[in-house]
């Protein structure tokens, strides 16, 4: 069933195959500084193959909610410079990271400049969408991140993070549904 909702993800995810060249930095770094507010469902694929879904809120700049379908049910929260990740079936508190520490920190940056030196690793178009290797210039050490956007247009359709332990975590979106206004609560840990 696992394989069957995967693939059924990755046909949803797949970009326009009309697509006729890479998108420019410039162009890219302009779609993300206009996105404010984006609510999307996603289909997260983890190292170990394993799928998770759920509901992504993400309000720029700095905050970025994923809520997870059970039987995961987690939270994982973006805000004021940290991520905190509440898994509802430990009796621990949330695990907490600095924001900077992520490759996320790159879309939820207040200005995203991707040709600021050394950002950008990796520009290609594969023949359907642009691929665009960013890592923070300043840590690079804290992995780094593959954004996928489509044409036509311009839209994110998909990021990979790559930690510095080697793993990958692939993120598939589903219809970007941007503009309007959040609740605040959906960034707080109430």
């Amino acid at each position: 069933m696992k394989q069957i909702a995967f693939a059924l993800a990755l046909t949803l995810a797949a970009p326009a195959a009309w697509a006729a060249d890479k998108l420019p930095l410039s162009e890219i770094s302009n779609y993300l500084n206009q996105m404010k507010t984006v609510q999307t469902s996603f289909t997260q694929v983890n190292d170990d193959g394993s799928l998770s879904t759920g509901q992504l809120w993400i309000q720029r700049p700095g905050k970025m909610r994923f809520e997870y379908d059970p039987p995961d049910s987690a939270v994982v929260l973006a805000r004021t410079g940290s991520v905190l990740i509440f898994d509802p079936k430990s009796n621990q508190p949330p695990e907490q990271y600095p924001l900077k520490r992520t490759p996320l920190s790159l879309v939820l940056a207040r200005n995203v400049n991707l040709g600021q030196a050394n950002m950008v690793v990796g520009h290609e178009f594969d023949g359907t969408a642009t691929v665009v290797t960013a890592q923070d210039p300043k840590n690079p050490d804290s992995g780094r991140i593959e954004l996928m956007f489509t044409d036509n247009p311009v839209e994110l359709r998909k990021w990979v993070i790559h930690d510095n332990a080697g793993t990958q975590t692939t993120v598939l979106l589903g219809p970007l549904n941007k503009g309007g206004t959040f609740d605040q609560d959906l960034f707080s840990d109430k």
